[in-house]
This record gives structure tokens, sequence and C-alpha cells, in this order.
């Protein structure tokens, strides 16, 4: 594929403050006349900077590592990690097309970008807030079909969560990455097989997305001047960039303090029932015995059986079919039980249920159910 400069460029390009010390800095890491091996990282920064790479920005990125423009073009042109024409103000997708992700339904999501984007590859959206093109292997066959957004992979994709992830992200919010089918990683789609002793001693997340979370470093740009994106999930790390750029930073929920595990017994058994069938609740005992600065747990309402009204639980972000059935034989069925969850209820299903601790809280599964709720 020929890649050539867009016929449309800045007249004049200029790192901001925080952003030209940065990439001084990367050119402190090569030895005296060799500051022209640091171009990737500090491209990249002015791609990150303005949203895509301008002729402005790569000549003056040249000029500071003393390199002649052609140089510079040589290195900008090669490499499809560089956009040369203007992307989408929110996100530009990358949906791999490559023999894994074909098969397992690229072209879909491609179809999907047709009509939710734009006709044509590198075309902005009617809104300018999408962009949107097919790439070569990005090296994830076994979660395939996925695409990247930004830095960040979403995984494990079926039409209705791209879809899904779409709509979130024009709706200013950022979709959590990695798997989006519950699994942790690229084990088995039934679970793991080898290794299992392990299991409840990993992170929730995989590394990536685990660090994706605490940096909160996504699709948003360097310069604090994208359109305002929300991530319940931001790290500490971020807080300095939400405070310029103005954009609101979410409160931090209450972390519960893990406890003794309930006996799963009293679920089923010895539990009084409503009309329903769900078990209620029964008032939290006396507190002694709960460690000093512990939050206490408290048992949600609980199906002793599938009630004959139930809900597509995984229709909230972070719910695949695994952690749904794990749900389900805790005696968790629908929208309405989960919207009722407070902090202490939470932390119960976090210690009594097989599935990732913390995913409740990161991707905000209360607030999910309750808007589910308004739409039936």
């Amino acid at each position: 594929m020929l890649r050539r400069l867009h016929p449309e460029q800045p007249e004049s390009f200029a790192f901001t403050p925080a952003n030209r010390a940065w990439a001084e800095a990367q050119m402190t890491r090569y030895p005296e006349g060799r500051q022209a091996s640091a171009i990737i990282p500090i491209l990249w920064r002015a791609q990150e900077q303005e949203g895509w790479l301008t002729r402005p920005a790569i000549e003056h990125v040249a000029d500071m590592l003393g390199m002649p423009y052609i140089r510079a073009l040589e290195v900008a042109t090669f490499y499809f990690m560089f956009q040369l024409q203007p992307v989408g103000s929110v996100a530009h997708v990358q949906v791999c097309g490559t023999l894994s992700c074909m098969i397992c339904g690229a072209e879909d999501l491609i179809g999907i970008c047709r009509e939710k984007i734009a006709k044509k590859p590198h075309a902005l959206s009617a809104d300018g807030k999408f962009s949107w093109e097919e790439v070569e292997c990005l090296g994830s066959c076994t979660n395939a079909p996925m695409v990247q957004i930004g830095k960040d992979y979403y995984e494990d994709l079926t039409s209705e969560r791209f879809v899904e992830i779409l709509d979130e992200l024009a709706a200013g919010k950022v979709p959590v990455p990695g798997p989006q089918n519950g699994r942790h990683g690229a084990e088995p789609l039934g679970g793991l097989t080898t290794l299992t002793a392990h299991d409840k001693d990993r992170m929730p997340m995989n590394g990536s997305v685990t660090r994706a979370v605490e940096l909160g470093d996504t699709v948003k740009r360097i310069d604090g001047t994208e359109v305002p994106l929300r991530a319940p999930w931001l790290g500490e790390g971020e807080a300095a960039l939400l405070e310029k750029s103005g954009v609101a930073r979410p409160a931090a929920k209450p972390k519960a303090k893990p406890a003794p595990k309930a006996d799963d017994a009293d679920r089923s058994e010895g539990r009084p029932a409503d009309a329903s069938g769900a078990t209620k609740q029964e008032a939290p005992a006396d507190k002694a015995g709960t460690p000093d600065g512990a939050a206490p747990m408290a048992k949600p309402e609980l199906f002793a059986e599938a009630p004959e009204r139930t809900d597509d639980l995984r229709q909230i972000t972070g719910i695949g079919p695994k952690l749904e059935e794990a749900l389900h034989a805790a005696g968790v069925y629908t929208y309405a039980q989960i919207a009722s969850w407070g902090p202490a209820e939470i932390a119960w299903i976090d210690e009594n249920i097989d599935g990732p601790k913390g995913r409740i809280t990161r991707d905000d599964w209360v607030s999910q159910a309750g808007d589910l709720m308004k739409k039936e």
C-alpha cells in the first residue's frame, strides 16, 4: 500500500511544554550523536498530541533530532502505526483482518465500521468522532476477532458487543479493554485445564488490561484537548491530566476488605423466601469479630432457583458466559438484584462467586443494571 501525506496540512506544529520535556528526556537515553534513535517514540508522542501525524510535526521532530526531513519521512511513511491523515476526535478503530480474525468474524466487524463510521477506511464519520481501517495481524489470534482502539485491545468480540463499544465511546464512556467474554487472557473458552491450583491467586485481569486500568491511558490524547471521556477505572497516574483538561474524575468507590467466606449452603437451605422465590436478606449480625477498618459484607437477595423471568446478564459490560453462569449458580438472575447492591453486597458477591474480584465496581455493574431496567 502506498502511504502518502494528507493533501491538507496545518501551517505549523509545536509540542506542549509537557510533551516537549518528555521528548527531550527520551533523547537523553541515547549517546551523544545518536539522538535520532529516539525518532519513533517522539513521532508517536506528536501523533498522540494531535491525533494524527502531520508534515509540520514530522519536520519539527526531525529538527529536534538533527535529522534530514527525508529520513524522518521515511520512518513516518513506513510504519502503519503512524496515521498520515486526520482521524476521529474520539477514536480511530483498527480492525485486524488477518487469518484467525477473518475466520472468526472480522468481516462482520468491518461491515459494522462501514455502517456506523464511514463507508471507506480512513474517512471520518459524519460527526467527526470516529475513523477506521483494516490492519494486518495484531498478534491476538487466540482471542479473535479483535480490534485495537487507541492503545488498547478489545478481544473476543461479537458483532453485538462491538456495536456496544462504539456506542459507549460515542456517549463519552471508555469500555474496559481486553477479552469481552469474561476470559482472563488466552486460556481455553471453557476455562483453565492446567495449572488450575493457582487460578484463584492470579490478578483479576490479565497483565495488559491491569496496566491499562491502572494508567487510564487509552484513547485520550496527551494534551487534554480530546473529546471528554469518562473511564470509571482511571488510575491515579491520570489525575494530573484530568485536572488540566477539566474532565471530571469519577468519585472513587469504597473498596471492601475480604471477610471470612460465608457458607454457600445458606443460599438454598434454611433461608426464608418471598413469593418470588428470592431468599430474604437477614438483618446483619453484630459486627463483633470484623477486623477494625474492614467493611462488613451483607448477603444480597438471591434466588434459590431460577425465577420465571430472568434477564440477560451478559448485557452488562464485564459479564461473559462463564461469569453469568457463576452468578446464576449463586442465585443472581435479574438486573433488579444487581441494581440494588451496595458496597456490602458487592463485597459478599466478590467473595462468594467464582470470578475476578473487583469487576463489579470496576465496570460499575450497579449503574449498568439500573440503566438496563429503564430501557425495558
